[in-house]
């Protein structure tokens, strides 16, 4: 059994805030299983390694001995969340709620542990509340205090609409605390009113308060902007594993400690250990670089993936050569545009003619920027950008 200040050590690996820390050493010391909660909004499903940081988080007290509560919000996601919006979000249906908390559940179970898991639903609670349970509960807190809170302070300041029924949603997520007993609640920076109320409430019905514990937001690939599919700068856990190794290798270099920090499970001794080998120079990036993709494509496809990932990677950029599987893209008439889109290299005309134009496009190693190129022969292969191929099968019918 690891010593108190071990666990912390390890539970804070990574941590932007915890509130706070006395108390989470107090409530380890107990020695009994923690109730670990964890709140989602099914609104976007696909998990990507920006969600894993909050994730892999929750896994750490997993692997400690303690029980997850994933509350899965069918209520709350009826109002959606006010956090970082200048307009009310549009309600999702009981039927939408539901198909996205499906593949919620499919996905968190590849880094979680079932055994260790409990998913729940907040209309089981709060679908019971009387009216007056709901004016007790909105007692429990005042219109100041909730126009505190930016996105509201900010849209109250413009003359932009808020419903009431937004003010519910922190009250309905803080309710979901009271409900669970709560012991531990994790989510990342941009929930701290929302995660801060569940506090706030146990506290209003004599119950012992939670531990909050903030991650960061994690950059995407561009180290600039929040990790978003829409943004196009994503890793998703569920891409094959020589994209995603590709697109590990596209961070840059100030960012490699960070992802080690926030999206594996590496001791923090050994993270120090790294960052300072880089510094001193005993360390290429590069290599540094190679380890975090073998090590995330691992978490997800398995060890030996993992290592192929890395032979690939190192075989096609390294020693300029083909990979070894190249998939096979069968194809009809159309110009090279159709091609990129018809292969998902790009998701629509317009953006393939980008490729094409900034260079990013190789028919058999040569460069084509021509947008009209259209003349192609049978197994050609096609390369875009550096880490996709594919091999042209022409349809004769």
């Amino acid at each position: 059994m690891l010593s108190i200040q071990e666990q912390c050590t390890l539970l804070t690996k990574g941590v932007a805030e915890i509130i706070n820390l006395e108390e989470l050493k107090k409530k380890l010391e107990l020695g009994r299983k923690l109730t670990i909660k964890l709140g989602l909004d099914p609104t976007a499903p696909d998990i990507h390694l920006g969600h894993t940081v909050v994730l892999r988080k929750i896994k750490q007290f997993q692997d400690l001995g303690h029980q997850v509560v994933i509350i899965i919000g069918d209520m709350t996601g009826r109002i959606g969340d006010p956090t970082g919006r200048d307009t009310s979000r549009p309600a999702l249906t009981k039927e939408e709620v539901m198909l996205n908390a499906k593949t919620y559940t499919d996905q968190i179970f590849k880094i979680l542990d079932p055994d260790l898991t409990e998913v729940k639903f907040n209309s089981e609670w709060l679908e019971k509340l009387s009216f007056e349970d709901v004016l007790q509960l909105a007692s429990k807190y005042s219109v100041a205090r909730m126009l505190e809170r930016e996105d509201f302070k900010n849209r109250f300041k413009n003359g932009q609409t808020i419903g009431i029924h937004e003010f519910f949603y922190p009250l309905m997520q803080g309710f979901d605390s009271i409900s669970i007993k709560a012991d531990i609640e994790i989510g990342g920076t941009d929930q701290t009113f929302n995660i801060l109320m569940g506090r706030t409430l146990q506290k209003e019905f004599d119950l012992e308060r939670q531990v909050a514990i903030f991650m960061p937001i994690l950059e995407g690939t561009d180290g600039k902007m929040k990790m978003s599919k829409s943004k196009g700068n994503y890793i998703g856990i569920d891409e094959k594993p020589s994209d995603m190794f590709g697109k590990i290798m596209s961070i840059q270099d100030q960012m490699i400690i960070r992802y080690f920090e926030l999206v594996t499970d590496w001791h923090p001794r050994d993270i120090k250990k790294m960052g300072s080998a880089m510094d001193n120079g005993e360390l290429n990036p590069m290599e540094a670089k190679m380890t975090l993709g073998e090590e995330i494509v691992s978490l997800y496809h398995g060890k030996e993936a993992g290592r192929k990932a890395k032979e690939e990677f190192i075989t096609v950029f390294r020693d300029n050569k083909l990979p070894d599987s190249i998939q096979e893209l069968v194809v009809g008439e159309g110009n090279l545009i159709d091609i990129l889109v018809q292969g998902k290299f790009a998701q629509s005309k317009s953006e393939a003619r980008r490729l094409i134009l900034q260079g990013g496009v190789r028919i058999n190693g040569e460069k084509i920027e021509d947008i009209a190129f259209a003349i192609f022969n049978n197994k050609d292969i096609i390369q875009v950008g550096k880490r996709k191929f594919a091999e042209l099968i022409l349809d004769q019918e």
